[in-house]
Parts: C-alpha cells; sequence; structure tokens
C-alpha cells in the first residue's frame, strides 16, 4: 500500500501540463506581438500614414488605455458565455482588429482598429488564466498561468524582432497579417484542445462586483500595478538610457532587449514554481529582490557588461511575480475569478501607462540616470503594502 501511494506521488509529480493550455500559450503570444511590434515600426507608421511620431505614439497608449478600461466592461457583459466559447470570440474579435489594422487607410482606422484588438487582451488572459487553473491540479495553479503568460514573453524575444523585420521589409501592414495568421492558428488550436468545462454557478454581478470591491483586493490589485509601474518606469525608456548613458550603439540595445525578454521568460516561469510552493512569502522576496536590482542598475548602468547582467537579472525579477499575483486575486475573487482576473490585466496596463508617464517627468526634470533610483523607490512601495497585505491574511 505504501509502496502504491508513492508510486501515485511520483507520477503527478512528473504529471505535465495539457496541450489545451499551449492553446493558451499560443494566442498569449499572438497577443503579445500585436502589442509590442508597433514600438519598432513607429517611424514606418508615421511616415505612411503622414502623421507625426507623436501621434502614431498614442496607438500605443490608447491600446493600453483600452485594456484598462475596455477589459473589464466587456467581462461584465460576456460573464454567463462558457469559458471557451468566450475566448473562440475574443480570439476571433483579436482577428478582426489586427485584419482591420493589416488594411487601415488612414490613422482614424488604424487607431479603431487597435482598440478593437485592445478588448479581446485582458479578457483573453483573464478568462485564459481562469481555464488554465482549471485545467491542472490546485497545487500547480501558478505553473499553469505561468505556461499560458509565456507566450506573452517569448513574443518579446520572438515575435518582436521577426515582426518588425517584416514590417521593414514588406511594410508595416505585414506585421499585423502576420499576427492574423498567429491569431487564427490559436483560434484553431483553441477549438480543438480547450474542453468543455462546466461551470459550477453564475454569480450574480451583484455578487461580482461584491467580490471585486473587497478592500483587500484592491489593495493587491494596486500592488499589481506598482510592480509593472516600476518596470515601465524604467524599460519605457531603456533604449535612450543605454545608448545615452551607458554607451551602447543602438544595434546592441535590440540584442540587449532580446536578452532582458530571455530572463522574462525564465522569471515567468520561475515564479509560477514559486508560487506554487509558497504564494505570499516568494512575492514578497520577488518584490525585495526587484527593488535592490533597480537600486544595483543605478549604479551599473556606467558600465556596459555590468549593465547587461543587471538588465537579465531585473527581467527574471520583473516578471517573477506576475502568476503569482494572478494566483492570488482569482483565490479571494472566488464569487468573480474572471472579472476579478481581468481587471487584474487592467491594473497592470494602468501601471504601465502610469510607470512611463512617472518616467519622463523624471527624465525631463532630473535626466535619464534618475530612473532606477524611482523604479526602485515605486518598488518598494509595492513591497511594503505586499507586506501589509501578507499580514492581513496573518491575522485572519
Amino acid at each position: 500500500m505504501n509502496q502504491s501511494e508513492s508510486l501515485s506521488e511520483q507520477s503527478a509529480t512528473k504529471e505535465r501540463f495539457p496541450i489545451s493550455i499551449f492553446s493558451l500559450t499560443v494566442g498569449s503570444f499572438a497577443i503579445g506581438m500585436t502589442e509590442f511590434v508597433i514600438m519598432g515600426l513607429l517611424p514606418n507608421v508615421a511616415s505612411d500614414l503622414q502623421v507625426s511620431i507623436s501621434q502614431a505614439g498614442q496607438l500605443i497608449t490608447s491600446y493600453a488605455l483600452g485594456v484598462a478600461i475596455g477589459a473589464p466592461i466587456l467581462a461584465v457583459v460576456t460573464h454567463r458565455l462558457p469559458q471557451k466559447l468566450l475566448l473562440c470570440l475574443l480570439m476571433a474579435l483579436f482577428i478582426l482588429g489586427n485584419g482591420i489594422a493589416a488594411i487601415a487607410p488612414n490613422y482614424t482606422i488604424l487607431m479603431i482598429a487597435r482598440l478593437v484588438t485592445a478588448l479581446s487582451h485582458g479578457t483573453f488572459f483573464g478568462v485564459g488564466a481562469v481555464l488554465a487553473a482549471n485545467l491542472v491540479r490546485p497545487d500547480k495553479r501558478a505553473g499553469a498561468i505561468s505556461i499560458m503568460m509565456a507566450g506573452l514573453t517569448i513574443a518579446n524575444i520572438i515575435g518582436v524582432p521577426f515582426g518588425t523585420f517584416i514590417g521593414q521589409q514588406l511594410g508595416w501592414r505585414a506585421s499585423f497579417g502576420a499576427v492574423v495568421i498567429m491569431g487564427i492558428i490559436s483560434l484553431i488550436g483553441i477549438i480543438a484542445f480547450i474542453p468543455h468545462i462546466r461551470q459550477e454557478h453564475n454569480s450574480s454581478l451583484t455578487k461580482q462586483f461584491r467580490a471585486l470591491m473587497q478592500p483587500r483586493l484592491l489593495l493587491v490589485l494596486l500592488i499589481g500595478a506598482l510592480g509593472t509601474g516600476s518596470l515601465f518606469t524604467v524599460f519605457t525608456y531603456i533604449a535612450p538610457l543605454l545608448e545615452q548613458v551607458t554607451g551602447f550603439s543602438e544595434s546592441s540595445v535590440t540584442w540587449i532587449l532580446v536578452l532582458f525578454g530571455c530572463g522574462v521568460t525564465l522569471g515567468n516561469i520561475l515564479g509560477g514554481k514559486l508560487a506554487d510552493w509558497k504564494l505570499m512569502p516568494s512575492m514578497i522576496g520577488n518584490f525585495a529582490a526587484l527593488a535592490l536590482i533597480l537600486a544595483v542598475f543605478a549604479w551599473t548602468d556606467r558600465v556596459p557588461i555590468a549593465a547587461v547582467i543587471t538588465i537579465f537579472i531585473w527581467g527574471v525579477a520583473s516578471f517573477g511575480i506576475l502568476p503569482g499575483l494572478q494566483v492570488r486575486i482569482m483565490t479571494m475573487a472566488k464569487e468573480a475569478p474572471a472579472l476579478a482576473s481581468t481587471s487584474n490585466h487592467s491594473a497592470l496596463n494602468l501601471g504601465n501607462a502610469g510607470g512611463a508617464f512617472i518616467g519622463g517627468w523624471f527624465i525631463t526634470h532630473m535626466g535619464l540616470s534618475s530612473l532606477p533610483w524611482v523604479g526602485s523607490a515605486i518598488t518598494v512601495l509595492g513591497l511594503l503594502l505586499a507586506l501589509v497585505s501578507y499580514r492581513q491574511d496573518r491575522q485572519r
């Protein structure tokens, strides 16, 4: 009997993630590609549509705001739909938005296309995270979410450079065409591999909003926003920082960003494993490590080799927080896991926009070299709030 139990435990430990989760990974890869590829094509878009670079940049800002505002609204409107059907509809909306972007005749149509695409972003990750967590054992939930989120991080390593190359060679519209193809592949995978999971109950909207408005849950949403805010305070301006402060050439910056993407992917996987082991202690440790790394970067950003090493470690720490954060929010909002998960992505995107704004303000008043210190300070604030959240749990 003991031997059979031991064998059962070993087989459970070696259990692989189901292929259905990897179809969600493909979808998150496509979404990550469409979100970030336009950053490398802004001059091409601005020239072709005869607008300024700053106007073209609004396509990025509007996308982030579309995710932040539109995703919770869409989650509320669609909360009674079966999860598999909803994922199919979201991916169809994603394909439609990128298809319109590929043929957009002017700036206004392209802006509308970006907003349409943004609606699918947050809700896809929110519903996808809930579904991925339901496809595995409870002790593997954070790991399953990290596998799904890995598509977003891998997009920064492979998808964005590939999409940028296509756009530079064949025109920026071809990049959106490539994203459409990835979206179709993901849709086929969702139809073929995602099972129909029976939802136990559909809470009323009143109960869902009550679950979402818990002060403890709102605190966790704020913690997540501070985490991504600290990242984008620095990362938004990483190219000029590396060129003007560290002294790298423009071509070298591209490869450094690929290395950062490798660190992000590694951190996402490790963060999932650590969160499955000890959720809040691992999150608190990750925030502390992130604050320290950014403070170190304030010194190493003037030494090329040290800067590259620091950037890789920064990538690992910056995304190690997300899987545990997602699981914690879903666990706290048992009456509305999909709405809470979607709202988490809204909070993260608000953090993105806020971090970029804060970084720009400090560049204007204190220069590029101040950014790592500012990012570290924001992370320390997130760390303090994480400690408060952990203390609340222990008291309960």
